[in-house]
């Protein structure tokens, strides 16, 4: 699967053809170099590395200084790899926004906003027990019973509760390309991507 990574821009919206405000969000994706390929004698598999991002050499370890200078390319922040790239790359190839057109279908992998400890509302959409009334005293957002008794005298895995919320892995599946800018290495995609602006996402063709 081809793809690339890039760096979440932000949020617009663009009218289509027949006058509808579609929203969609800024990436700024690529330039991306490969920095390693990878074979089924040499790894036990095939990939393309690549990456992208500068990053400061006083900032980057000396082995990873070795892993970049083997592709002819400046230290890099972000690496990933893609498996069943499409046509034959090599070490120090570059893959910039021209690998996508205007109606594409691009899946994007980001990670989520964290919103730290969360009680059962915000994290799962619960409605708090009963009313205001009744005898009810600081009870609108929690959880109530949880079900368990005397049998099994414990709490179920899984059981929805408080907890930290957000900075998964998240993948956006069929997300329309609506634009391509190769001269600012931009792609506009129909939808929401996840993350905050300036967090990284991957881009799957």
């Amino acid at each position: 699967m081809s793809g690339i990574i890039g760096k979440k821009v932000g949020m617009t919206s663009i009218f289509n053809a027949e006058g509808k405000n579609i929203p969609c969000t800024v990436i700024e994706a690529g330039p991306c170099v490969v920095t390693q390929v990878r074979t089924v004698e040499k790894d036990g598999y095939e990939a393309v590395q690549l990456a992208f991002d500068e990053k400061k050499e006083k900032n980057t370890t000396a082995a990873l200084k070795g892993h970049f200078s083997k592709a002819n390319t400046t230290p890099k922040r972000k690496l990933v790899e893609f498996k069943t790239f499409e046509g034959e790359k090599s070490l120090g190839d570059t893959i910039t926004v021209d690998l996508f057109v205007e109606g594409d279908f691009v899946d994007v992998v980001g990670t989520s906003k964290g919103k730290g400890f969360q009680g059962v509302v915000k994290r799962h959409g619960f409605g708090g027990v009963g009313g205001q009334t009744h005898g009810q005293h600081n009870r609108m957002r929690a959880p109530g019973s949880l079900g368990a008794s005397s049998w099994p005298s414990r709490v179920f895995k899984g059981m929805r509760m408080a907890g930290r919320t957000g900075g998964d892995r998240v993948k956006i599946q069929n997300l329309e390309v609506l634009k391509v800018y190769p001269e600012q290495n931009l792609l506009v995609v129909s939808g929401s991507v996840p993350g905050a602006k300036g967090s990284f996402v991957i881009v799957d063709k």
